[in-house]
């Protein structure tokens, strides 16, 4: 092996992080209830998951890729642990088809079928097809689905890249005549390990040591050893791929080793035991492919059938060897939303209610990271949002699939009304999530570009970004107090909003006729007004959701209720828009940024105060000091 054969296998370790990278990453991205939900029926029980594992395994011949997917699943959020164990050990008995298959010969090689299900195969198509559909769609989605079958082909492309730059050592006399001076079952265990970490596949080091056992020199007492030894080195390949993982992906990987550690020193035990005491009549009789294939698959059988029955003990040391202080927003989240409450809809229901405030309060820091984005773009600030974006969409699924089984259970209606507005206020909860994610992107690309705003654009966007950060945290405050009063300030704050939007707009518009302003600063600076007069939409369908339930009218129409607020123009309506107005759009009119500082943060901001009373419910105060 020389330096050029290490740089490729160099090149196939990189390939194989970044095709796991790929399509952990874009798994994540599609990863809507459809997807979700068939995962969920495959692997609902720890059978089921056995299976899909065993026959994805036999079909890709690599234990290996399937490990990484599983580790793209977990780290995706839409696999549970307990689902990837089950999962995991079927792989293991899924890669004994492999011997059984060389058992018969080179089968593979005369037929198109097999030749084509082999990841050397496969994994051109994946990436000619991918690459085609990416360079050809328009639809995220599509280009999502693009990028998994490229994720998937690199992987698979890497794991080959890796096997072949280690096949030559397979035809080494020199490598061969390593098995002969291991007659030490532990050297022997040894022995399969290193082999297999080498070649990067069980399956190749089984392989080589089949077609060794045609020289009728490899015994029973060399032969089991090192399979065991093999089956305990392909962790290596899953350990590698755990590198940067979540930690629910690497316990995963921590459980599969400590299962095929344990069962490798419990089969040694009894294995020299019985061999002791009682003895093999075929110890020191030759080995055939047939017999080493037969013991490859009789260990993870019962590998498989011996640790069925610990799945959740080892979940459970698995996570006391890897720790977690700190579990994830989504693992709280699923916490709260236990089957257990299901018998009771109401309390159901209230669980529900409290991941919808955990929502908001993403929302509110996600839009929070995005402001200071605006300013200064961070790595670390991106990040962070990112992962809060993962946890809103993640919370859409599990908490829609939660109100769908909250159904079943004969809801009253009350409990129904409140069921229709917690769907709608999670579907509008991430939509203001997604247009946090646009403000963010714009950042990260107006940096990349070097655009930048004048003195002007940049106060102008100071006000506009307070006022969209209160704008959601009254919207969350009447939600969090289930108070309609609250609720009320929310659309004319809204209306605000749309009226500063149009003002900076034109704005903007006579700073690019001045040239003032470039034509990539203008075009960003619009498209950043428009996102965020979206966010505030999203905050009034919140609002107006929240009066529908809370308002004791059987028949109350959204639609006509913003009509009339509009249309009506009541006193406490007047009052709340010139309060808003006097605060965000005067100074922004007159170009008066002297009080900028002023501006109440979305944490200090309480607007006016309101008392019940009056025919609408409502009565106006004069605003509060200080305010």
């Amino acid at each position: 092996m020389n330096y050029l054969s290490l740089i490729q296998l160099l090149g196939g370790v990189g390939m194989f992080l970044y095709g796991m990278n790929l399509l952990g990453a874009s798994l994540e991205r599609l990863a809507g209830a459809g997807l979700e939900q068939t995962l969920e029926r495959l692997t609902n029980s720890r059978l089921k998951g056995v299976l899909l594992g065993t026959a994805v395994t036999a079909v890709i011949q690599s234990s290996t890729a399937t490990g990484v997917m599983i580790i793209g699943f977990l780290n995706a959020g839409i696999m549970k642990l307990v689902q990837a164990v089950s999962v995991v050990m079927g792989a293991n008995i899924g890669t004994t088809i492999t011997a059984q298959i060389l058992r018969l010969g080179d089968v593979s090689s005369d037929n198109i079928l097999l030749s084509l299900l082999k990841p050397s195969s496969f994994s051109p198509i994946c990436v000619a097809v991918g690459a085609a559909l990416l360079l050809l769609a328009k639809r995220h989605r599509t280009k999502d689905k693009a990028s998994i079958l490229i994720g998937f082909g690199i992987l698979f492309m890497g794991i080959t890249l890796m096997e072949s730059t280690m096949a030559p050592l397979k035809e080494s006399a020199e490598f061969r005549s390593i098995f002969y001076m291991f007659e030490n079952p532990l050297l022997g265990v040894l022995l399969g390990i290193v082999v297999t970490v080498l070649l990067q596949s069980s399956s190749a080091s089984v392989g080589v040591l089949q077609a060794l056992s045609s020289t009728g020199t490899i015994t029973w007492a060399m032969a089991m050893p090192i399979v065991i030894g093999q089956n305990v080195g392909k962790c290596a390949s899953l350990i590698l791929a755990s590198i940067g993982s979540k930690k629910r992906a690497k316990r995963a990987v921590c459980i599969d080793v400590m299962m095929n550690s344990i069962s490798a020193v419990l089969f040694l035990v009894v294995l020299y035991a019985y061999q002791h005491f009682i003895g093999f009549s075929f110890w020191d009789a030759a080995v055939t492919r047939g017999n080493i294939a037969d013991f490859h698959t009789l260990f993870n059988l019962l590998m498989c059938l011996g640790m069925f029955p610990f799945v959740n003990v080892l979940i459970r040391l698995s996570e006391r060897l890897i720790r977690d202080n700190q579990p994830s927003r989504i693992e709280q989240e699923l916490r709260m939303l236990d089957d257990m409450f299901l018998k009771t809809p109401s309390l159901a229901l209230g669980q529900c209610k409290k991941a919808i405030l955990s929502m908001g309060e993403t929302v509110d820091e996600n839009f929070a990271l995005a402001s200071e984005l605006l300013k200064k773009y961070d790595d670390n600030k991106m990040e962070l949002l990112q992962e809060n974006e993962r946890f809103l969409d993640r919370s859409e699924t599990v908490l829609g699939d939660y109100l769908v089984k909250i159904g079943e259970h004969n809801p009253t209606p009350a409990d129904n009304r409140l069921a229709a507005e917690i769907l709608h206020t999670l579907g509008d909860l991430e939509r203001i999530g997604d247009y946090c994610v646009n403000l963010a992107e714009a950042a990260e690309m107006n940096a990349a570009q070097n655009v930048s705003f004048s003195y002007t654009a940049n106060r102008e966007l100071e006000y506009m970004t307070r006022a969209v950060s209160n704008i959601i945290n009254t919207t969350m405050d009447a939600y969090r107090s289930q108070d309609v009063n609250t609720a009320f300030r929310v659309e004319p704050m809204e209306q605000t909003i749309d009226i500063l939007v149009e003002t900076l707009k034109s704005k903007h518009i006579e700073r690019l006729q001045k040239g003032v302003c470039t034509t990539k600063s203008g075009i960003s600076f619009v498209e950043l007004l428009t996102d965020m007069e979206r966010i505030s939409d999203h905050c009034s369908n919140i609002a107006v959701h929240l009066t529908q339930r809370l308002t004791p009218a059987e028949s109350f129409d959204t639609h006509e209720h913003l009509r009339k607020m509009h249309e009506s123009v009541s006193d406490e309506y007047q009052a709340l828009c010139r309060y808003y107005e006097s605060i965000y759009y005067e100074p922004v009119k007159n170009g008066t940024f002297d009080n900028i500082s002023s501006l109440p943060s979305a944490s200090e901001w309480k607007g006016p105060a309101f008392i019940s009373g009056g025919e609408g419910g409502f009565a106006a105060a004069s605003p509060a000091a200080g305010e």
